[in-house]
């Protein structure tokens, strides 16, 4: 969790209300992209802490159309903004341009807004474009005295960009989700400890290891969490995490055995 800047907080409490009132009347009112486009870059200046003047521009080109908006800090274009009116439901079509855009410039993050609500999406590009939703905020439900609330908008704003929070964030995310639990959940420690749990409950139970562990990938464990890359990308880092761990503590017997000690 960060630590979080007096100065951000300070900002968010003095601006974030007066933002939630508008944002919910221009939805209501179901306003023009136009001038959604000019409240969210307010809403980037006033409450995510960018200098709209120097930082935030409507004019930055790709291929042969405009971005809607583009975060540039230092010069260098950091963050791309995709707008819908704000009376607008936000959908994963709406990502499709401006992650296009994103892979080719080089970009790693984006924002879709209507205003209302914020999703902050990362972009991957390897064999093939695609991306992931990491946080999504509505602003008429932030509450700028909860904690957990002010740390998922930091990672909207100017100061959580300059320290990269959001990779840090994005890789906490990575690590504590359902897919490393299942798979943890699979290991062999695991299915060992339930084997003996079970008979020490259950004396009369005779299961072996590799019944339960089937038993936990086809009954117990939904099926999302098993297939698929991230499944694999889960068991693979827990398998690394295991490995480092064995090498530390060979290292440890090595250096305390009678004859090392000698």
């Amino acid at each position: 969790m960060n630590k979080l800047p007096k100065k951000f907080v300070d900002r968010i409490g003095s601006n974030i209300k007066k933002y939630q009132r508008i944002a919910v009347t221009q939805q209501k009112s179901d306003v023009a992209e136009a001038d959604t486009v000019t409240l969210v870059k307010d809403i980037l200046a006033e409450v995510f802490g960018y200098e709209k003047y120097e930082e935030l521009t409507s004019e930055h080109q790709i291929k042969a159309t405009y971005v809607d908006l583009a975060i540039k800090i230092g010069g260098k274009l950091r963050l791309l903004v995709e707008v819908k009116s704000a009376g607008a439901e936000l959908a994963d079509n709406h990502l499709r341009q401006v992650i296009d855009y994103g892979a080719h410039q080089g970009i790693h993050w984006v924002i879709l807004t209507n205003a209302v609500e914020w999703r902050l999406v990362r972009i991957y590009v390897a064999n093939q474009i695609s991306h992931e939703e990491v946080c999504r905020i509505v602003l008429a439900d932030v509450n700028p005295k909860n904690e957990d609330h002010l740390q998922c908008l930091f990672l909207f704003a100017k100061e959580g960009l300059t320290i990269d929070a959001m990779d840090a964030f994005h890789q906490q995310a990575q690590l504590f989700n359902k897919f490393t639990v299942s798979a943890i959940m699979r290991s062999e420690p695991v299915i060992s400890l339930l084997r003996r749990e079970i008979r020490r409950l259950f004396p009369d139970i005779r299961v072996g290891n590799e019944n339960l562990s089937q038993l936990i990938e086809n009954e117990v464990i939904k099926r999302d969490t098993i297939e698929g890359d991230k499944a694999k990308e889960a068991a693979s880092r827990i398998k690394k995490a295991a490995s480092k761990l064995e090498r530390a503590k060979n290292k440890i017997e090595k250096t305390t055995t009678p004859e090392a000690v000698s």
